[in-house]
């Protein structure tokens, strides 16, 4: 890669294996002339080279300015010692020491970057929603239903979860009857039914409604049809009857 050194730039390997480079004379008289003045001392060390022993003559530190974030080449080593997989594999591994242990499962083949409302659709995955919701409604909607789940979904299962809570309703008109449509319309107690006989007789006496036979016509305004278990008759409202026990608004 192409890094900055004393201002100048220069190619050059950087291998993060190791904790210094070895130059020769002619590659620091081309790229730092004044390297002379800058050398330090050296330990006591011994470097090798494919032809031979190499002798030292002073150790130089140099700042180094990578002006980019892209281009690098990392050796196995060093993904192995950082926990990177490099048998591209669904598993991560980090090695301590010489012993190679697996970090933790990653699926390579998953995106990093996902659509929210994707992301929240999937929870919802058996959910139907409206065809009339636009993205940004359905999306403010998916998050109500987050952020109360408790109430919409048991323990850890999925919001919107439908296979398993299958409910199936026989309708059915035929006889015998469930015993709650069994039961009476109005259950009242023997004191309400005195008291609606009572409102009845009321309503009798000032002509608002009055019994009527089963073959009588009514053409009067809006009848109301009352059946009365106990006198076995039918009774019809005339609401015009109304006006002789009520005032005129002015």
């Amino acid at each position: 890669m192409t890094v900055c050194i004393d201002n100048a730039q220069h190619p050059l390997i950087i291998d993060s294996g190791v904790h210094c480079s070895i130059v020769a004379r002619n590659y620091l008289d081309n790229h730092s002339p004044n390297w002379e003045k800058q050398l330090l001392p050296t330990k006591a060390k011994n470097f090798k080279s494919a032809s031979g022993k190499m002798t030292s003559i002073g150790t130089m530190i140099k700042e180094i300015i990578i002006p980019h974030r892209k281009g690098f080449l990392l050796g196995t080593d060093y993904q192995r010692m950082y926990g990177f997989d490099i048998y591209n594999s669904k598993n991560r591994h980090i090695t301590i020491g010489n012993k190679k242990e697996k970090k933790f499962s990653l699926d390579i083949y998953q995106t990093s970057a996902k659509d929210p409302l994707e992301e929240l659709l999937n929870e919802f995955r058996e959910g139907h929603f409206s065809t009339t919701l636009s993205s940004k409604q359905k999306l403010s909607l998916l998050k109500i239903l987050r952020k109360n789940r408790a109430e919409f979904a048991i323990g850890k299962e999925p919001l919107g979860k439908i296979r398993g809570h299958d409910i199936e309703l026989d309708l059915d008109v035929e006889r015998t009857y469930p015993p709650m449509l069994r039961r009476p319309p109005y259950p009242a107690s023997l004191k309400t039914r005195k008291e609606i006989e009572k409102q009845i007789n009321k309503l009798l006496y000032m002509d608002v409604i009055r019994k009527i036979g089963h073959s009588e016509i009514v053409e009067i305004t809006t009848p109301v049809l009352i059946t009365w278990n106990d006198g076995k008759y039918r009774l019809c409202g005339d609401f015009r009857a109304l006006n002789n026990c009520t005032k005129t608004d002015r």
